[in-house]
């Protein structure tokens, strides 16, 4: 039977632009394989065009707000249509990087202490630098609290702190987060199977949005990444726990800071990119999963209620 596969896909979040490549990526490679397939954006238009479509099977490669946290999920499982990736409630705690970190804390995963900044409230400079200075110390990570791919994301010192704060002043809502240098490490989960680890070396500051997405950057990948065996056990444990934790779906990727040999949870990813610079696809090819039989097992695991 071929299968008709509809590729939710652009949307209204920051990362449009990266989920227009997802689609494409993933549409290429479906088409190739005898599958039908249409791209189509969540707009007004977006349940008529489903229905005349009539597809076996969502693929969501929407990222971000609107498509990574529980509002197009809630549309789908309406409609009574499988959908890939995490379900309603697993996408809204995993994109709100406030929520989920107080469930890794209660869980006992450890994560970096942060504090929330609300610009409904007069922001008064010195009081924050104290706060932050006691319950922190610098260099901060601030940060959009439901935000992927890094947009928005700064490290930040005492001197340029509120220079960066103030391109975050579109967002009710910021977290300050306590910057955690040592090796980025990022690992994928494949239904309820530790797929791997990885480990990046961004010529950037950080592994920021450019170093994501632009091949330019040059960001080393290293897989597996360069870490003990039991180390390497570790962060797939932790990365599973937090997975089982919020009760995901499909794939996920939880990244990772690796420091003074802890693991720190910095957040996880639902919906992690299928371009040809992602890291899920890679880990899978490290492990003999090429990225067709990837999006093939995601599709077969789609269902209505995640």
């Amino acid at each position: 039977m071929i299968k008709k596969i509809l590729i939710l896909a652009g949307g209204f979040s920051k990362e449009r632009e990266i989920s227009l490549k997802t689609a494409g990526a993933v549409s290429k490679v479906l088409k190739k394989n005898n599958y039908i397939t249409k791209i189509i954006e969540p707009d007004g238009n977006f349940i008529t065009n489903l229905k005349k479509f009539k597809p076996s099977v969502v693929f969501n490669a929407l990222h971000g707000r609107y498509g990574e946290d529980g509002y197009i999920q809630t549309i789908l499982e309406k409609e009574k249509i499988k959908y890939t990736h995490s379900g309603v409630i697993s996408s809204s705690l995993a994109i709100d990087k406030v929520l989920s970190k107080k469930l890794f804390i209660q869980n006992n995963i450890l994560t970096p202490k942060y504090l929330l900044l609300n610009f409904k409230n007069k922001i008064n400079k010195n009081e924050l630098i104290k706060r932050i200075n006691n319950k922190l110390g610098f260099p901060v990570v601030i940060k959009p609290i439901n935000e992927g791919s890094s947009v928005g994301v700064f490290i930040c010192n005492k001197k340029n702190l509120f220079k960066k704060i103030f391109y975050l002043r579109d967002n009710k809502e910021i977290i300050i987060e306590r910057y955690i240098p040592g090796k980025e490490i990022q690992a994928a989960i494949m239904g309820n199977k530790k797929l791997g680890a990885i480990e990046l070396k961004p010529k950037r500051k950080f592994y920021d949005y450019k170093a994501k997405y632009d091949a330019n950057a040059k960001t080393e990948h290293i897989m597996p990444a360069e870490i003990s065996k039991a180390n390497y056990l570790k962060v797939m444990n932790i990365s599973l726990k937090a997975h089982k934790l919020l009760k995901c779906k499909g794939t996920t990727r939880s990244d990772f800071r690796f420091y003074k040999n802890k693991f720190y949870l910095l957040e996880l990813n639902t919906q992690p990119g299928m371009t040809s610079l992602s890291l899920v696809p890679e880990i899978a090819k490290f492990n003999n999963i090429s990225f067709f039989n990837l999006i093939k097992w995601m599709i077969s695991d789609a269902s209505i209620r995640r």
